[in-house]
């Protein structure tokens, strides 16, 4: 792997990992950066912290599985 790739993990039921340093550009033109480690990146829509994820999408299949 190059040294300035990022490595980027998409995970089957969660939010999409992003590994190192990452700014993100958001559908209005502005910019989000992360510094940490690992940046997850909600796919689900339900985040309230977006684009990061806020662990939302747990809720929803907690309650699928038990409901």
């Amino acid at each position: 792997m190059q040294r300035d790739a990022r490595r980027v993990v998409v995970t089957g039921d969660g939010p999409v990992l992003v590994t190192g340093p990452v700014e993100i550009e958001m559908p209005d033109g502005a910019t989000v950066r992360s510094d940490r480690p690992v940046t997850a990146l909600c796919v689900c829509g339900r985040t309230r912290r977006r684009p990061f994820c806020d662990t939302s999408h747990r809720r929803r299949a907690g309650r699928a599985r038990n409901g």
